[in-house]
């Protein structure tokens, strides 16, 4: 099983067991990027995680990011850009954007 199909599964597990659940999708990079695009997160309402989009401090507000989608159901698409002197500082190896989409499961 892939990486993104076990996040997806676990994902699916936790809505089968009752719990709110969003996704966030790394759908692009430019330069440094600790996680390919197509990677993804799983965030429950009761705060259990799977997966990772990044790391550092990028990790942390995508969570926060899909607690929201998740109280709203609005998806949200988040840009994170970094110059190479700042960029040790949010969790990037070296200047690079990163996108992520985030979704509710229903």
């Amino acid at each position: 099983m892939s990486e993104i199909e076990d996040v997806l599964s676990t994902a699916a597990a936790w809505r089968a067991a009752g719990e709110q659940v969003a996704v966030a999708t790394v759908t692009e990079t430019w330069g440094s990027s600790p996680r390919p695009a197509g990677s993804q997160m799983a965030v429950t309402k009761s705060g259990r995680m799977a997966g990772s989009v990044s790391g550092g401090c990028i990790e942390g507000a995508v969570a926060d990011a899909a607690m929201q989608t998740i109280e709203s159901g609005t998806p949200q698409l988040l840009d994170f850009g970094v110059s190479h002197e700042r960029a040790w500082e949010v969790g990037l190896a070296c200047g690079g954007k990163v996108k992520v989409f985030v979704e509710r499961l229903n």
